[in-house]
């Protein structure tokens, strides 16, 4: 089996040379070692010296060279959006309170559906969206990728 040990953060290479993608969502994104196959049907083993948060366009170099794009899978989601930016931080507050992953997008907040935050509003607007969730990782969690930066 071919096996990925290299990560080429998004942005950083020519993602129209892609042989494959994998569409994962975000906690299957965060992954050391597993098999996975591409859309196309290329196998291969994810095998990295670290537990690392794959984020969506990031491309996985299977050993010959070719690159293995990563597609994050759409996932039920809210957005949550405030008037204000202290009723905005206030609702950061009660997310964070939840220990919920977050993700920021511009001036608003991504969640996972959440029936709690839904039930009560808690004053935010909430629009629920199918999206690719990248959230943001905690301050004690490494983000490694297999090069330097």
């Amino acid at each position: 089996m071919r096996r990925a040990s290299e990560i080429r953060t998004a942005g950083t290479w020519n993602a129209a040379t892609a042989i494959d993608r994998v569409v994962l969502d975000a906690d299957e994104r965060h992954r050391r070692r597993i098999a996975l196959t591409g859309k196309q049907g290329t196998a291969f083993l994810l095998d990295l010296p670290h537990a690392t948060a794959l984020q969506d366009g990031d491309g996985l170099v299977l050993e010959d060279g070719a690159i293995v794009r990563v597609a994050g899978k759409p996932e039920p989601l809210l957005e949550v959006s405030a008037a204000s930016a202290h009723e905005l931080a206030r609702l950061a507050w009660h997310i964070g309170n939840r220990h919920a992953d977050v993700q920021v997008v511009g001036g608003t907040m991504r969640i996972r559906r959440d029936h709690v935050l839904e039930e009560r509003g808690l004053g935010a607007r909430l629009t629920p969206v199918e999206a690719p969730f990248d959230p943001e990782r905690g301050a004690c969690e490494h983000h490694q990728h297999g090069h330097d930066h």
